[in-house]
């Protein structure tokens, strides 16, 4: 077994424990700040005046042309497979989700079970009819007490359970599974930015090296997108407290800098290594970036109350749960690298003709007062995913259509 297995395994005993419905820590309610300012709000700033903020390089928060031209071009072109791996209109799309406690309490439910919960991701999916149920089938992947290092190999148990206990039941296959979601940590970090040694840049080696043991299991497997921690600053135990939440937030940052960088000089980063997403490695992109600054609200209004976490101020509550999950429906239902797949008409296609244009306004006019209420009108026309159809939804619309 390699020594990094050895540590995490002993390890996970804690992470297990923590994870555990025993109630022996109280959360920190108190600790309703920790300062900071979310990457995404960050933006040319630095953190500890040397990393700049921004989920993309530049201080940006969408991704540079050359990277969501490539995104672009697979989610649009992504295929459903049979399961063998080969196309067919009758086949499937998985989207797969990967990770740990917090990832499958988000996903589907604390235990994995399903049906899922109906506050998460998968409950929320299940119920709108935006999303796409012939040729998209979501499985969680995710489960208690893995951290990121029982993901890094593809002969890691993880990959077998999934095979075994979430596709074949399912009548799926690993040949079909063509996204990820993931999100990963590894527990009790102990060293922060910007020591050398820091457990951001540890935990970007792992999510690189799941990438890679991500593509040999899943030889289809096209995009995936990452997603960092909430706000941990109620944590009242050493499992993964702040700085360590919000630090992972550059984890994946430089995960996909790392990526960008490759595709444009052919440079491979010696911490993330070959990225290739030709080869080795899928592409790789932002899914919804869900840290604030506890009480303090970002840009966007999100804030985390105590409440929206257990007691050891750690893992997800049921409102926390029903707000990742709302978040990353509404990545999948917005995001041009996911709604052509998992949408059943992307929101502002209104006329279902395959493309956004003029003639959608139309439609999208008459639903804004109320003359249409068609349900897939009305869903294309909800263009910030608010589940109201409003004038918040022009300026979405109108850059949108800028951008075709």
């Amino acid at each position: 077994m390699k020594k990094r297995h050895i540590i995490a395994a002993t390890s996970l005993a804690v992470f297990a424990t923590a994870a555990s419905p025993a109630r022996a820590f109280q959360a920190l309610c108190s600790n309703t700040s920790v300062g900071l300012v979310p990457i995404n709000d960050l933006g040319a700033g630095l953190y500890l005046n040397q990393y700049s903020g921004g989920l993309y390089p530049g201080g940006a928060n969408q991704p540079p042309a050359a990277h969501a031209a490539e995104g672009l071009a697979r989610a649009q072109g992504l295929e459903p497979l049979d399961t063998s791996g080969l196309p067919s209109p009758t086949g499937k799309v998985v989207l797969l989700s990967i990770g740990m406690s917090n990832t499958t309490q988000e996903f589907c439910s604390q235990n994995s079970l399903e049906p899922c919960n109906s506050w998460t991701f998968m409950g929320q999916a299940a119920a709108d009819p935006r999303v796409n149920t012939t040729t998209l089938a979501i499985v969680n992947g995710a489960r208690g007490g893995q951290a990121a290092t029982t993901w890094d190999s593809p002969t890691d148990p993880n990959y077998d359970g999934v095979r075994d206990q979430k596709l074949a039941p399912k009548g799926l296959t690993e040949a079909q599974v063509r996204v990820l979601w993931v999100k990963v940590a590894n527990p009790m970090p102990a060293v922060s930015l910007p020591n050398a040694n820091a457990d951001a840049f540890n935990l970007e080696a792992s999510m690189a090296d799941i990438a890679r043991a991500a593509k040999i299991r899943y030889p289809n497997l096209s995009l995936m997108f990452v997603t960092s921690r909430i706000y941990a600053g109620y944590a009242s135990t050493t499992l993964n407290p702040e700085p360590y939440a919000y630090e992972s937030a550059f984890s994946v940052k430089w995960l996909i800098e790392a990526q960008i960088q490759q595709a444009a000089t052919g440079t491979v980063d010696p911490l993330a290594g070959d990225l290739d997403y030709n080869t080795v490695a899928p592409w790789i992109a932002w899914g919804p970036y869900p840290w604030a600054d506890g009480l303090t609200p970002r840009s966007d209004g999100l804030i985390w109350v105590c409440a929206d976490l257990e007691h050891d101020g750690t893992h997800p509550a049921m409102s926390a749960e029903q707000k990742v999950g709302s978040m990353l429906l509404r990545f999948m239902l917005t995001s041009p690298f996911a709604s052509p797949w998992f949408a059943v008409c992307p929101p502002g296609d209104l006329n279902n003709d395959g493309s956004l244009d003029m003639a959608d306004l139309d439609v999208f006019v008459s639903v804004l007062l109320g003359l249409d209420t068609d349900v897939l009108h009305v869903a294309g026309s909800d263009m910030d995913c608010s589940g109201s159809v409003d004038g918040e939804d022009i300026n979405p619309l109108l850059a949108a259509l800028l951008v075709q």
